[in-house]
């Protein structure tokens, strides 16, 4: 089958070329440039943008199934490029999709789009969604895109929304933050963290769980993506037994980090760093359980478990030279 995905030299886009590429299907990978890993056979290539009509019918004409994931992912509180992509961006890919006739388009969005603070510590897709202006722009532009995407689904496209929570390990070129986390640990540099977690899945089910949705899911559904609730502590010291290295001794209850992220943060922004800002910290503050079973009943989703995607990103960084020492 042929098939197009937007944003395919990114951290989901790369296993998602992979897997498609792996179960047969030719790929057209869009994207600005082309990621100096990308060996395989079966992908083309093409530069697009995903605000320019124009340019994303071209790439999409002939593909029978679309994978939209370009997103510009920020902590900022405002950022009008990333308003722009994460909303019109959408809306352009999706037009784009109907006007040349893709049978089917997933879009990938995320747990953002819910309003985790406020969500009475559990998530369904039923749940509030972010629409408080204080919420980071990342997380309100990740729901007005849904509501873009959903205008052109009652013009006639059939469109899938899924919902990935916090996703993590391999494979990953770039090292996201919380893989970038549990590098340090492998490496025994983490001591001490923050005793908080979060729902995290692995990026290869995220991969796994698009194409499902895309051959079983209902046209205008929503589905989260999930993994399993993680503390962070706790992943840290796998992190670091897997090397053999000394994991965190202990870690710091959530209440404390409350009190000094007003000090952490102007510190860390002068280091160029926003690891321990509000924004970065206030989901795993907030630490939602996710509802996952909709996605498991309905497209047959299912999630491998924790301790093997860490072990299993250990040994990717090995083998891709990125552990150090």
């Amino acid at each position: 089958m042929k098939v197009a995905v937007t944003g395919a030299a990114g951290y989901v886009g790369t296993n998602l070329v992979d897997l498609l590429v792996d179960q047969g299907h030719e790929v057209t990978a869009i994207d600005r440039v082309r990621p100096v890993h990308a060996t395989e056979t079966g992908v083309r290539w093409v530069d697009g943008d995903v605000l320019d009509p124009a340019s994303m019918e071209k790439a999409l004409a002939g593909a029978e199934v679309v994978y939209h994931l370009v997103a510009m992912i920020t902590l900022a509180q405002k950022d009008e490029l990333a308003w722009k992509i994460n909303t019109k961006g959408v809306r352009t890919v999706a037009e784009a999709a109907l006007a040349v006739g893709v049978r089917r388009m997933v879009h990938c969005s995320s747990v953002h789009s819910f309003d985790q603070e406020n969500c009475g510590g559990s998530l369904s897709e039923v749940s509030a969604r972010s629409v408080d202006p204080a919420l980071p722009v990342y997380d309100r532009s990740k729901w007005q895109g849904e509501i873009e995407l959903r205008e052109v689904v009652d013009a006639g496209l059939d469109a899938v929304v899924c919902n990935p929570t916090g996703v993590y390990g391999p494979a990953d070129y770039g090292l996201s933050r919380v893989n970038g986390l549990l590098r340090s640990a492998a490496r025994g540099r983490v001591p001490a963290f923050v005793d908080g977690g979060f729902d995290f899945v692995d990026v290869r089910d995220v991969a796994a769980g698009l194409i499902a949705a895309g051959e079983k899911g209902r046209t205008g559904e929503n589905y989260f993506l999930s993994g399993h609730m993680l503390q962070l502590t706790d992943a840290m010291r796998i992190a670091a037994n897997v090397t053999g290295r000394r994991g965190p001794v202990f870690s710091l209850p959530a209440g404390v980090l409350n009190a000094v992220i007003p000090i952490l943060e102007p510190i860390g922004a002068k280091l160029g760093s926003d690891v321990l800002s509000k924004a970065a910290m206030s989901a795993i503050l907030a630490a939602p359980r996710i509802d996952g079973s909709k996605a498991r009943s309905e497209i047959g989703y299912n999630p491998r478990p924790a301790e093997e995607t860490i072990r299993d990103l250990i040994a990717f960084l090995v083998s891709s030279g990125q552990l150090g020492s």
